[in-house]
């Protein structure tokens, strides 16, 4: 919601300045310098963006209306680990195969569908776990293992802000290229009327306003939520990490939730009461 907002601050600032100053609307109004610099913009994304690329670009930049992970995200995801921990404590790592096999057939995972929307999440908690129960790794490795898991996934999630960032780069080019080209227009019409010969050069400079505009008004300001947004999510992946990396050495389920607690952002980060309170509901249940 926010995102939009902006948009309409940075246009709105900037056509009510210009309309301010007494500068006529339409004259902006350039559909030549528009398809210049829209084709121009596409055609060099669809370049050097590759197909799965694309693809994740249209998942996320619709992510741009919305925020990061919740709070209660992040303590459902405290709980369910405190649960799914505490079965191990109970019944031993055999008793969490039932769990993580088939984690959305599992009793104790089925209360917590946010995790279970999130499919790398659950992919990187069944696979980490499964190989917990192996026992044949120690901490050091486990953690070398997440943290490789998480770097590929990070690379991924953020190629089409980096993808969307250089299209930004490129459009004062382009608007350069849309000017140019109007200028050599002008040139061919510099024996007509000066009334119109300062139509086709304002036309022409049109192109390198929008450019600008365009790159450091809307594209990149896009990129860089998308980048924010990615890594608030990653650190839904970090609390993961944690809070098995916890388990792996052998701490009680509490105590192994609460290095996943430190790991989120202080502006959603649960309090340790408020996380307590949540794990002593699921023992009175």
């Amino acid at each position: 919601m926010f995102a939009i907002i902006g948009i309409l601050v940075v246009f709105g600032g900037i056509i009510g300045g210009y309309l301010m100053e007494g500068g006529p609307l339409m004259v902006l109004f350039q559909p030549s310098e528009f398809v210049i610099m829209i084709g121009a913009s596409v055609g060099s994304i669809l370049i050097s963006t590759p197909l799965s690329t694309l693809k994740k670009m249209g998942k996320q930049v619709p992510m741009i209306l919305g925020a990061g992970p919740s709070k209660k995200l992040f303590v459902d995801l405290l709980v369910m680990m405190y649960e799914i921990f505490n079965v191990a404590r109970k019944d031993g790592l055999v008793g969490l195969e039932t769990h993580i096999e088939k984690p959305h057939d599992s009793a104790i995972l089925k209360k917590y569908p946010g995790f279970l929307k999130d499919h790398h999440a659950v992919h990187f908690f069944s696979d980490t776990m499964r190989v917990i129960i192996t026992g044949a790794i120690s901490a050091t490795d486990l953690q070398a293992l997440m943290e490789l898991d998480l770097e590929t996934h990070h690379g991924e999630e953020v190629k089409p802000a980096d993808s969307i960032n250089n299209m930004a780069d490129s459009l004062p080019g382009f608007g350069i290229v849309a000017a140019v080209l109007g200028i050599i227009i002008t040139m061919g019409a510099i024996g007509g009327p000066p009334e119109q010969i300062g139509e086709k050069v304002g036309a022409a400079l049109v192109g390198t306003f929008l450019g600008i505009l365009l790159c450091y008004g809307l594209f990149g300001p896009i990129a860089r939520n998308i980048q924010s947004l990615t890594d608030e999510s990653s650190r839904y992946y970090e609390c993961l990490k944690q809070g098995m990396l916890g388990f792996q050495k052998g701490f009680a389920a509490s105590i192994a939730v609460e290095f996943a607690r430190r790991a989120i952002y202080s502006s959603v980060r649960p309090t340790f009461e408020e996380v307590e309170n949540a794990c002593r509901d699921t023992r009175s249940k």
